[in-house]
């Protein structure tokens, strides 16, 4: 017999997600639900997966064992934000304004507003004030089903702050239950003092910020804003080689506003991912279709912003490519936190199937930021992340808009969300 020290019973509804990972084309139809669904887990790993009968046969659930009756409910695994700037200060509802008057975000961006905005913000803060923002966010992306999220820095633009950044995120491991992917983005923009002197800041990014990231061991991932007033293709090649030597995994925001052939570079080089692609070329999307580079999509961004353009998302599916959802959540063009939102988005604004807007912030968003070996799925031998949420059925989700259904969440195998409300640590 199984031993298990927890297990959730009569789902309507088991969303397991389960199969091969990353989900390409007709893949991302399947969700894998199992109707009157059980699962059960021992130690944090998902030890069970299956119908009641089978459950019974096979599992002894331990005499202290936790049990969840999902009865009326259905059950899928964590939501899983690979794209956000979480631990920035400030906020930018002027901006936000002046935006809402005609004001586009490149021109307030010209004015000195915009990235630099939150950097100046980011810099008078301190690491406690970071860490307690990051945990009140923390909250919010978890009350609607977050169970991990990716963090970028790059409002520091400097080494003390960029540091600083980083390090406020190490902070958050084992003080939330949501587990948080760390991501290096000196690459963000060029800091006001070094307007005039971007080389200079290049080889500051190369020479020293970047060596003191990797020797603190702070950050998995190296991220570049890839755009011609930002970083043009030729200095994101040079970052990049960079991230790579020092053993990072490198991102790149992606045509975002202007093609420049960030995504075929992505896609050329093995980067772990391309991000946002509003304005993707069809060369573009062939390359990305051909790799193993997860193209992240951002619907919060075009919606935030009121933009008529959005990413292409019917053709990198159709043409095979690998799509995650993520949020961006940020201050100056996605203030959104809420994945359960980016997953209605993905299907309302994107036009992609429920099935592919669900595999999409699961296991694809797994992949996106290479933890798909243990979570993005319910399957035996991954860690038990798994939302129960109080609808009929998985269209349900999409279908009713204004409510949170997360009733509660289980992560790494302990109840951190009951009836709606976060459990103390």
């Amino acid at each position: 017999m199984i031993s298990a020290d927890g297990v959730v019973s009569n789902c309507r509804q088991l969303i397991t997600c389960r199969g091969p990972l990353p989900k390409r084309g007709e893949a991302l139809q399947d969700l894998g639900v199992i109707e009157d669904g059980w699962i059960a887990w021992s130690g944090g790993e998902i030890v069970f997966v299956g119908k009641g009968e089978d459950f019974r046969k096979e599992v002894r659930a331990v005499p202290s064992a936790t049990w969840i009756d999902g009865r009326d409910g259905i059950a899928l695994p964590g939501l899983i934000d690979c794209h956000t700037h979480l631990p920035f200060a400030g906020n930018r509802e002027h901006e936000f304004l002046l935006r809402l008057k005609g004001l586009t975000y490149q021109q307030l961006a010209a004015q000195g507003m915009g990235i630099q905005t939150t950097v100046k913000a980011t810099r008078a803060a301190s690491k406690d004030e970071l860490i307690a923002l990051c945990k009140q966010r923390l909250n919010q992306m978890l009350l609607t089903g977050t169970t991990t999220a990716e963090a970028k820095s790059g409002y520091g633009l400097n080494l003390e702050d960029e540091i600083k950044q980083l390090e406020a995120l190490r902070a958050l491991k084992g003080a939330h239950p949501v587990d948080v992917v760390p991501t290096f983005m000196g690459a963000h923009e060029v800091p006001p003092e070094r307007k005039d002197d971007k080389a200079g800041y290049i080889d500051l990014i190369i020479d020293s910020i970047l060596p003191a990231v990797k020797a603190r061991g702070l950050a998995e991932f190296f991220d570049i804003f890839c755009e011609p007033n930002i970083f043009d293709l030729e200095e994101t090649k040079t970052l990049a080689e960079a991230a790579r030597s020092a053993g990072l995994g490198v991102k790149i925001h992606a045509d975002e506003w202007a093609p420049i052939g960030g995504a075929q570079y992505a896609a050329e080089s093995g980067a772990v991912s391309a991000e946002h692609l509003i304005n993707i070329t069809e060369d573009g999307v062939r390359k990305l279709a051909s790799s193993g580079t997860a193209a992240i999509l951002l619907p919060g961004v075009p919606f935030f912003l009121m933009l008529d353009k959005k990413a292409p998302a019917r053709k990198l599916i159709d043409q095979g490519a690998v799509v995650a959802l993520a949020s961006d959540f940020n201050p100056g063009s996605s203030m959104l936190s809420s994945m359960l939102l980016v997953l209605q988005l993905g299907v309302y604004t994107l036009r992609m199937t429920i099935e592919e807007a669900i595999n999409a912030c699961t296991g694809n968003a797994a992949y996106a930021i290479r933890r798909d070996a243990g979570i993005g799925s319910l399957e035996v031998g991954k860690r038990m992340d798994l939302l129960i949420c109080d609808v009929p059925n998985y269209a349900s989700l999409i279908y009713q808009l204004g409510v949170n259904p997360v009733r509660h969440i289980i992560k790494n195998g302990r109840v951190v969300v009951r009836a709606g409300k976060i459990q103390p640590l």
